[in-house]
């Protein structure tokens, strides 16, 4: 099981760090991506983190705004989000894949439920 949490509504330039966390596995073997959907577009990846690959940087946007880390002894993948921009708001998910991380969401088995971050002007 994955839960994400700590989205909200932040002013532009503003931060934000959302957290996932997971149960029933540990993440020594997994890979966990964020992704963030916003109305009326397609899902897409952020960032990735995973043992085997290390992080993965999916979203030229978010490049040098916003970093993955990952707290292996709490079971917990942390995005770290800075400088945000209207255009990053969206709904944003993390899920889990076997060891590898991949840009393409169809590869992930286990999702969580989201949680929406807006950004005002």
């Amino acid at each position: 099981q994955l839960v994400e949490s700590g989205g909200g509504l932040v002013q532009a330039g503003g931060s934000l760090r959302l957290s996932c966390t997971a149960s029933g596995f540990t993440l020594d073997n997994y890979a966990i991506g964020w992704f963030r959907q916003a109305p009326g577009k397609e899902r897409e990846a952020v960032l990735c983190i995973s043992n085997s690959d290390g992080i993965k940087n999916y979203l030229e946007s978010v490049k040098g705004r916003f970093t993955i880390s990952s707290d292996n002894a709490k079971n917990v993948v942390y995005l770290e989000m800075n400088s945000l921009k209207v255009e990053d708001t969206a709904v944003y998910r993390c899920a889990t894949r076997p060891r590898t991380c991949s840009d393409y969401k169809w590869l992930y088995g286990y999702w969580g439920q989201g949680t929406q971050v807006t950004v005002s002007e």
